[in-house]
């Protein structure tokens, strides 16, 4: 058998509370059925006998006014006084049934007022009839002459009837106001013997936890304490309820884990300092090492600049001077020497370009795209017009960065939509932005040549190139600039494989905190309806729903209007009567 020192924790609450609830449940049903009795007997007061003596006092007014109506027939001779005496008793007949319907529970009141019932009609054939009809007949001198004292007495017995019924009417309403007060007082001895066990209870309740729970908790707690100020070797003893020994064996278990781990941790992180001093140590040296390749790359590609120069004009003073002077072999010779010396010259400019980017810095400003793409297509114009290619924008938003690298990155963008050109189609160069979360997210999309999904991340290496170097010009390093670019200015660039017709390149940039906010604003104003919000320029992506920046439309519409020059795009994204190309 389970001794009461063994009971969990839960099993002595659960036991308290269930002779609590017992106790208590049984004090509400004997309250509740207490309450029952008394609204029972309030109301027999409040609805019957109550009711019943007003009801008494005003048969006995009915049944004096039949009488005083008798002897006033009799005096008079007037069928005119006899009207009380039929509105006596009709109200007599209405009383009588009004209380007859509220005795049901009251035996001895029914037999009351079938006495008064039967002493009043023997009072009408005895005396009230007799008179009236002799009245009638013989006249009033005979009618006063059987108003006896033989025939008051009779009344007299009908009022001494309804005086009995009136006493038994009040004596049964003093028996429900005693009970009245007898069930109230027992509800209130009930109500003291709830609030008794409650408060029994609740004194129990209160000193088992803190014998039970309170004092080996803030036992168990100091124990902690004392580890957590550093003494892990401190053992852990528990007290009280099966719940807490356990609770102090696991943390005590915990102790010694900890304890454990503590040593390694003190072996590893020797290490690990002895490890990062060597690593700190490497990088310090790669940082040297960096900045010297940085200044290498740099300082060579300034100081091959010239050699390089003199390599090709002397090479292209030989091909003009010597051409056809010599035999053909040499004539070729020549011609490579010239074109190898100016590739050399355009791989290092654009490796010297590439090694500026976050090196040489203006500093980020607040930037309108707009102006940037006009800038590209006055860049790109040549290029358009030889390939006769368009280029159109939407309304693009103002971001933070570097406007010059900014453009440098749409005009590789543009012209690479150019340069990857189908033969047999006019290019077509799109540029969008539209808002997700808290960036913009820019697409270039054209109609050309296309790249498979498979070289979609070897693109944006430098010096890749997809194609032989005679089928299309270049040095293959510009969509690594554009990568540099988009990263310093904390984005990402990708291929959109999943484009049908030619090729889009999207490239994220952080947006405007204002821009974030305004487009919060207007999602809430307005719910989404379905559709897509298209920008005000030309091109499938307007339709495709690539939005400007809705907080800055004013001010960019401000400035297309006032801009003169090369660089001022009106009306969806061309420039004067030239379509608009994409390099």
């Amino acid at each position: 058998m389970t001794r009461i020192g063994d009971w969990t924790l839960r099993r002595r609450v659960v036991t308290l509370l269930t002779v609590v609830a017992v106790l208590l449940i049984g004090l509400a049903a004997g309250e509740v059925a207490l309450a029952a009795k008394n609204r029972t007997h309030i109301d027999a007061i409040l609805n019957k006998t109550g009711p019943l003596r007003v009801q008494a006092q005003e048969l006995l007014n009915a049944l004096l006014d039949q009488e005083t109506a008798v002897r006033g027939y009799a005096v008079s001779g007037n069928p005119a006084d006899l009207t009380p005496y039929e509105a006596g008793r009709k109200r007599e007949q209405d009383l009588v049934s009004s209380m007859q319907r509220l005795v049901g529970d009251y035996p001895e009141l029914r037999q009351e007022i079938r006495a008064v019932e039967e002493r009043a009609e023997a009072w009408r054939q005895a005396v009230a009839l007799p008179v009236i009809t002799t009245t009638q007949q013989n006249g009033t001198t005979a009618g006063q002459a059987l108003v006896t004292d033989q025939a008051r007495e009779q009344f007299d017995d009908v009022r001494d009837a309804v005086d009995h019924l009136q006493q038994e009417i009040f004596e049964a309403r003093q028996r429900s106001a005693e009970d009245v007060l007898r069930t109230s007082n027992l509800l209130v001895v009930l109500l003291i013997a709830a609030v008794a066990v409650v408060i029994i209870a609740g004194s129990m309740l209160l000193v088992s936890l803190d014998r039970m729970v309170i004092r080996p908790l803030t036992g168990l707690a100091d124990q902690v304490r004392e580890v957590a100020e550093g003494d892990y070797q401190h053992g852990i003893a528990g007290a009280g309820p099966p719940e807490f020994v356990r609770l102090a064996e696991d943390v005590d278990a915990m102790r010694r884990k900890i304890a454990k781990d503590l040593a390694e941790v003190r072996e590893a992180r020797e290490r690990i300092e002895w490890v990062n001093s060597q690593l700190q140590k490497q990088a310090e040296e790669l940082t040297r090492s960096n900045r010297d390749l940085e200044q290498f790359a740099y300082v060579a590609s300034h100081d091959l600049q010239e050699p390089l120069r003199k390599v090709a004009s002397f090479c292209q003073l030989l091909q003009r001077r010597y051409a056809g002077q010599l035999d053909e072999r040499a004539d070729q010779y020549i011609a490579f020497a010239v074109d190898g010396a100016q590739r050399m010259q355009r791989l290092i400019n654009d490796l010297l370009a590439f090694s500026r980017i976050g090196r040489l810095t203006t500093g980020f400003t607040e930037v309108d795209m707009n102006k940037v793409m006009g800038d590209v297509a006055g860049q790109t114009e040549a290029a358009r017009q030889y390939a006769d290619a368009e280029l159109t924008w939407d309304e693009l938003p103002v971001i933070r960065g570097e406007e010059p690298l900014l453009t440098n990155l749409l005009a590789n963008l543009v012209s690479n939509s150019v340069k990857f050109r189908r033969p047999d189609v006019p290019p077509k160069v799109h540029v969008s932005a539209r808002l997700v979360g808290d960036e913009w997210e820019f697409s270039c999309q054209d109609n050309g040549i296309g790249i498979e999904p498979e070289f979609a991340d070897k693109i944006f290496v430098i010096f890749q190139r997809l194609h032989a170097k005679d089928a299309y010009p270049g040095t293959g390093i510009g969509l690594a600039i554009v990568k540099k670019i988009v990263e310093y200015h904390g984005g990402r660039v990708w291929v959109d494989t999943d484009t049908e017709e030619g090729t889009a390149i999207r490239f994220t940039l952080p947006a405007l905190p204002e821009d974030v906010e305004a487009a919060a604003a207007s999602a809430a104003d307005e719910p989404a309806t379905g559709e897509a919000v298209t920008g005000d320029g030309d091109g499938p992506a307007a339709e495709a729903g690539t939005g400007g920046a809705p907080a800055q439309a004013d001010r960019r519409a401000d400035e297309t209007e006032t801009t003169d020059g090369p660089d001022r795009v009106p009306e969806g994204g061309r420039t004067g009567d030239m379509r608009e190309t994409v390099g």
